[in-house]
């Protein structure tokens, strides 16, 4: 399970990368809320001793367990409906086990890509067959149901994003790619349309009231779309370089409390108006970087799981990481989603760590030069 490995091919870059992009998330978090500070600094420690075993534990070992990784993932969305789970702003979606409090449908994104990445491996000549796709979106509606009835549908859509990604690299029928996009690009479309039209039954009330707070902002400025509204404010305050680190600035949109939550899912606004134009781009350009160096890792694995697990990773920090920021700018509805190593939330830290973690190994069991 443990293999010998040469220092001089650990991606020290990535690594850099990913821990200078959490110790500038701790500092908005801390702006943004100073009692999260330890915590989260705790959890990053923890999160790069996490990231390190796992670094060094062989992939193509673990992967091997990946129907114990379906298995522990269902058994963990269920625990959610037990009398272990947790019911927060209306939303039931964590679970607390001595003391401390979890998030299953985090720690989904890292367990389906192992599972997936051995799964679709097994079957690789049979990816290219729609019998196969059905099976894979079979065996992925499971979970969802569960994260769906939560409800957390943001994240079932960044972990069907994720799976899309995975099919893609392992070499899915093209003419399928086009056909899934030439029917969900309009049923997207459509589905927007029917919210706006009061024909949507098929999503919650509260989904709803987000797309029409998206379409008319206007309309839900003191309800749906406050929180969005004053994000979006923030940031433009912050203007080229910010109003400084932990500012005392009366006129500071989050020192008058009009962003609430804002260490979690809306801390790239606290990033925009402390730290400007220039701090925004600094993360954007750091976490395009990290899901470019998974891809890359990806293109020069040694096998297909290998390449699978890397591109499901990348798919997952890009991926999530634009959707947070695109909710927090009103480009999109709003998620609910953390941003990658930024936000603050232990459960979302440990899994993408996690995930760094496998990518690193991958890394190291490439002959390739990168």
């Amino acid at each position: 399970m443990l293999k010998k490995y040469k220092i001089t091919e650990y991606d020290f870059s990535l690594v850099a990368m990913v821990i200078g992009l959490t110790c500038f998330g701790i500092m908005a978090v801390s702006s943004a809320n100073s009692d999260a500070l330890l915590k989260q600094l705790g959890g990053m420690i923890v999160c790069i001793a996490i990231m390190a075993f796992v670094s060094l534990l062989d992939y193509t070992y673990l992967v091997k367990f990946y129907w114990g990784f379906y298995i522990a993932n269902l058994v963990l969305l269920y625990l959610v409906k037990t009398p272990l789970g947790i019911t927060l702003n209306e939303s039931r979606r964590w679970i607390r086990i001595f003391g401390f409090s979890f998030q299953p449908s985090e720690a989904s994104k890292i367990l389906l890509i192992l599972f997936f990445s051995q799964f679709i491996m097994k079957y690789k000549d049979k990816v290219k067959k729609i019998s196969f796709i059905l099976v894979c979106l079979l065996l992925l509606a499971i979970p969802l149901v569960y994260i769906k009835k939560q409800p957390d549908l943001s994240t079932c859509i960044v972990i069907f994003i994720i799976f899309a990604c995975m099919l893609v690299i392992a070499g899915m029928d093209w003419r399928l790619i086009a056909v899934s996009l030439a029917v969900a690009v309009p049923a997207v479309w459509l589905g927007v349309y029917a919210v706006s039209s009061g024909h949507a039954g098929f999503l919650d009330e509260y989904q709803q009231n987000r797309i029409l707070a998206w379409l008319h902002p206007e309309d839900y400025s003191t309800t749906t779309a406050y929180q969005t509204s004053n994000s979006i404010i923030a940031i433009g305050s912050g203007m080229l370089y910010g109003k400084g680190y932990n500012n005392d600035d009366v006129g500071s949109v989050l020192n008058s409390g009009f962003i609430s939550e804002a260490q979690s899912d809306f801390i790239f606004a606290v990033i925009g108006e402390e730290f400007g134009f220039i701090g925004c781009c600094a993360v954007i350009i750091v976490l395009l970087l990290i899901a470019i160096r998974c891809f890359m890792i990806s293109l020069r694995a040694r096998d297909k799981a290998g390449q699978i697990i890397a591109a499901g990773v990348g798919a997952w920090v890009g991926f999530q990481g634009f959707l947070n920021i695109a909710v927090v700018t009103g480009l999109f509805p709003n998620t609910g989603l953390p941003l990658p190593f930024v936000s603050a939330g232990l459960t979302s830290l440990m899994s993408i760590y996690a995930g760094i973690g496998v990518v690193l190994n991958v890394r190291l069991q490439s002959n390739k030069y990168i």
